[in-house]
């Protein structure tokens, strides 16, 4: 019967490259049991090229892409699950294409100071986004408005601590534990 279905969650988190965006989406999934996944995986060969190369991608790059990841949302919406998914979500026009998908998606928009997030980039080993790209991100970013779901989150938290505001914060349920299911 899917009048008995559970009503799904989506959650973005977003920010820019650097800010522990994959880290936090994975720490949600693993407390909350919704289904993650890393948006940079969606993008085709050629954006990849381009941003190894330290050029920033183009709206026109972005948009299939975008829609590609709204699709995939949209996908586990009709099959009953709940998704979170790590994206920068730059702008919102983004946004606006990503909340084509589910019909409902709440971010959660992870924040900080320029310096720490390139001392972060540096430590970072086998990722294609070089550090000089932060720049641009930063320029592109559009903070959430006020009329978009979500919350903000400074990243000075330590991770775990990071997952567990974005949780409460938004008000997601708990995975079962092995034992309760």
């Amino acid at each position: 019967m899917t009048g008995d279905r559970r009503p799904t969650r989506h959650v973005v988190v977003m920010g820019v490259s650097g800010a522990g965006k994959t880290t936090v989406a994975r720490g949600i999934s693993e407390l909350t049991g919704l289904r993650f996944a890393e948006a940079d995986e969606f993008h085709p060969e050629a954006n990849v090229a381009r941003m190894r190369a330290g050029v920033p991608l183009d709206d026109a790059a972005r948009w299939p892409w975008l829609r590609d990841l709204a699709g995939w949302m949209a996908a586990r919406h009709a099959e009953g699950v709940s998704t979170v998914l790590a994206c920068s979500a730059l702008k919102r026009s983004y946004r606006d294409v990503l909340r084509q998908g589910p019909p409902e998606l709440e971010f959660v928009h992870l924040t900080g100071a320029a310096e720490l997030i390139r001392d972060r980039m540096g430590g970072r080993a086998g990722h294609y986004m070089p550090a000089s790209l932060l720049d641009s991100q930063r320029a592109t970013l559009e903070q959430l408005g006020p009329d978009e779901p979500g919350v903000v989150v400074e990243i000075t938290l330590p991770p775990d601590e990071l997952v567990s505001a974005a949780v409460a914060r938004l008000g997601l349920p708990f995975a079962a534990a092995p034992g309760d299911r």
